[in-house]
Order: C-alpha cells, then sequence, then structure tokens
C-alpha cells in the first residue's frame, strides 16, 4: 500500500470511530440552509482528519466540506475530505454514510477512500493499482443494457425547486430495473465500482463528494464523464458513472431529455 493511501485509510477509520461513536446518540443539529443540514459530528470527523492528514502532508491543501482545509497555493497535491457523507441519513438513524477521502495530483484523482463504519465496508483505490473492497478486488458489473440496470441518483438539499434531476429520475425508472437514492454520493460511486449498480448520474455535487469515488470506479474498469460525455474532473457540474457497458446508453437518455427540456422551453 503506498503512504498516500495508508494515510488515508488510517484517517477514514479514525474519522469513522468517531461517527459510529455517536451514532446512538442524540445529534445536534443546525442548518446552513433551508434543508441542509450539519451536525457535531460532521465537524469533529472533519477536526480528526485534517489534523491527521496536516501532521502526515504539511504542504499539500485541503478542501473540506465543513471549511476547516486550506488551500496551499500552488500545491500539487489536494485533499477532498467529506467528513460524513450522508450527513442526513446519519441524523435520522439511517445507517447508510460514509468518510470520504480524495487525493487530487494536478487535478487528477491519486488516491480514494470510503468508509462506511456502521457496515464496516472500506472501499481503497489508487490510481494504476485496482480498486478494493476490504482487501478483495473488485469490479464494475458485466451487465450489458439499461432495461437490466440498478441504476442510482441524488437529489440537492439547495435550490431543490430549480432542481432538473426529476425529470431524469422518472425517464430512468421506466428504462430500467430501478432507481434507487440512498442519499451518499461516495457509497453511491462505491456501489458501481463494486458491481452492485451500472450505473449513477447526479447534478451540482462537490468535488468532496465525488474525487474518492470515481477514481474507485474508474480503477475497478469503469466509465466516468458528465453527462456530456465529456471527461469529469472533481467539482464539475454534473457526473454519469458507469460500468462503461451501459455508459452510452445511459448518456443517449439524458441526451434526450435536455433536448426534449430545450424545446419546452422555447
Amino acid at each position: 500500500m503506498n503512504s498516500f493511501l495508508e494515510v488515508a485509510v488510517e484517517t477514514a477509520r479514525e474519522a469513522g470511530a468517531i461517527l459510529r461513536a455517536e451514532f446512538d446518540r442524540p445529534k445536534k443539529i443546525s442548518y446552513k440552509g433551508e434543508v441542509d443540514i450539519v451536525t457535531e459530528s460532521d465537524r469533529r470527523s472533519e477536526a480528526a482528519i485534517v489534523a491527521r492528514l496536516r501532521s502526515h502532508f504539511p504542504q499539500h491543501a485541503i478542501v473540506a466540506e465543513e471549511g476547516s482545509g486550506g488551500a496551499a497555493a500552488g500545491a500539487k497535491y489536494c485533499w477532498h475530505v467529506d467528513p460524513l457523507d450522508g450527513t442526513t441519513n446519519f441524523a435520522h438513524g439511517y445507517p447508510c454514510f460514509a468518510v470520504s477521502i480524495g487525493l487530487v495530483e494536478d487535478g487528477e484523482p491519486l488516491v480514494g477512500v470510503v468508509y462506511n463504519p456502521i457496515s464496516d465496508e472500506l472501499f481503497t483505490a489508487a490510481r494504476g493499482e485496482g480498486a478494493y473492497l476490504g482487501q478483495k478486488r473488485i469490479h464494475v458489473s458485466p451487465i450489458e443494457k439499461l432495461s437490466t440496470s440498478l441504476v442510482a441518483t441524488g437529489f440537492p438539499t439547495h435550490l431543490r425547486n430549480h432542481s432538473v434531476n426529476i425529470q431524469y429520475y422518472w425517464e430512468f425508472t421506466l428504462r430500467s430495473h430501478g432507481v434507487r437514492r440512498d442519499g451518499s454520493a461516495a457509497l453511491d460511486l462505491c456501489s458501481v465500482a463494486s458491481g452492485r449498480f451500472e450505473g449513477f448520474w447526479e447534478f451540482g455535487l462537490h468535488s468532496w463528494d465525488t474525487a474518492a469515488g470515481i477514481l474507485m470506479v474508474r480503477e475497478a474498469g469503469g466509465t466516468v464523464t458528465d453527462l456530456d460525455g465529456l471527461p469529469y474532473r472533481p467539482g464539475d457540474k454534473s457526473v454519469l458513472a458507469s460500468n462503461g457497458r451501459v455508459h452510452e446508453e445511459m448518456r443517449k437518455v439524458a441526451a434526450d431529455i435536455m433536448e426534449r427540456a430545450a424545446a419546452a422551453s422555447k
């Protein structure tokens, strides 16, 4: 295991232990928007992650969801940290959430770790070294058609009335085995990487939501672009991840929806 990945794994487990210990306790919740919540557990998890990363890599930049990271001007390496991806699930006692830590080198993912402390599932990937669930190497699904695929998506917690995703949700529901919405983009991407889902799409995700997960998909043999089919980089406005086999079919469905929406707005 390379040194970057080793530290990321140790860090994710430390943060996961904080979340696991606090999962069954009453939550202290505050709001960043109308429905966008943050808990004290988010902040404690992030503080632990940032402290450990800074101690090992003081010259690296850190972009963390709750804002406790710090940019290093001109840094080659940048950590993208979601200390609790799935905060709403966590706050409601639904055990679908994760710590997500991704290291990006000159804009491209280099290392990724996603850890669900409730299931104790640890997903890891390093560029050129494959993707793993625990000690077992994972691969994307062999399914060839969208009609026999299980896919996933998510919806934003801000500007919900302006989200166009309900149209995509409806269309993909009709064209697939089903659409799941579990509330953690990091875990959804890992489910694509491990063959549980054939595809995943979403709008408006931040770099800390995807930096680890998209590397997982790529290293497991999948494909990641934006919904226009262009190369995806963490923080782009849309993401489409798949097993590669249904990618073009999913992209064409998305293109049809966009075309109809554009025609209706004229």
